[in-house]
Parts: C-alpha cells; structure tokens; sequence
C-alpha cells in the first residue's frame, strides 16, 4: 500500500518504523500548542516544553497524509511514554480520515504524577493503517439476538478464568 506524506515544514521529521515488524510509525514532535491556538503558525523557536499532571496539549507534527479511501490512520500512544511517565494520546486512537489531509497533530495528556518534558524531535505517539468499510448499512430492529452475554457490560465477564472462581 501507498501512502503519501507531505513536510509541510522543512524542520518535520518523516515518520518511521523502528524494526521492520512494527505496526507503527513514530510520530515526531514539531511544536506544542495549546487547543485554542491550532491555526498558529509553527514556531520555530519551539525546543521544549513542560506537561505537567492533568495537562494536555496539541504536538503538531509538520507532516500529512493521504490514505487511500479504504484505509484510516490511527495515532496510538508509545507503551514506553505510558509506563514511564504517564503520558498517552488523550483521544486514543486517534482517527485520521482517508479526506483528512491537513497537518496531524497528537493530543497528548499527562496522566502521571510528575512533570514530563516534550521537546522538538521527540517520539510522541504512533502512527497505524487500518482497513475501513464504507459499505456497512445499520438496519433499525426492534429486538437484537439473544447471546451469552447479551446486555452485559462493563466488568461483566470479570476478572478471574471461571476454573479459578470457587
């Protein structure tokens, strides 16, 4: 499958795989903006940041895509960033649209107890291909079918195999 990417600033780092079994390409860090501002333009100037606990902000990437219709992107938090320091993509997974073509920005938010810096070059988040169905049809019913777990929900298959409950 091809894809294709624009530098939409000369200082973007294009995404890429780490090994060649990774499903993701690392998303690289250009400038940091707070929600309000999105339509800023790129700061240059930008070198680091400090996240502190409970703090979100836009990570722009310079960088943007075309999915072929068939397919979606997905931005996914790094496991390493989450276990180390709490920090993950606010709005996991994120969804790029095939018709989306615009700069990716990542929503990243700190969810651990101590501030994390952000700086220019770093890896934020990664970036996943998926297929889409654009040919499902949803049919209004009065009743679904009934199954095992039917209308459970969360927690409902609990925690433990059912050989360990006594």
């Amino acid at each position: 499958m091809k894809v294709l990417i624009n530098r939409l600033h000369p200082g973007a780092i294009i995404p890429e795989q780490q090994t060649k079994a990774s499903s993701g390409f690392d998303l690289y860090a250009l400038d940091v903006v707070s929600a309000g501002n999105v339509s800023d333009p790129y700061n240059d100037s930008f070198e680091t940041i400090e996240l502190r606990p409970g703090q979100w902000v836009l990570v722009r990437t310079g960088i943007a895509i075309q999915v072929p219709s068939t397919m979606e992107a997905q931005i996914r938090p790094r496991s390493g960033l989450a276990l180390k320091h709490g920090l993950t993509v606010l709005n996991s997974p994120g969804t790029i649209d095939a018709d989306y073509t615009g700069d990716i920005g990542v929503i990243l938010i700190n969810l651990g107890n101590k501030p994390v810096d952000i700086s220019k070059g770093d890896r934020v988040a990664q970036l996943v291909f998926q297929p889409v169905h654009h040919d499902i049809e949803l049919l209004p019913v009065k009743q679904l079918s009934f199954t095992q777990r039917s209308n459970g929900g969360f927690g409902h298959t609990g925690t433990k195999r059912s050989a360990d409950i006594a």
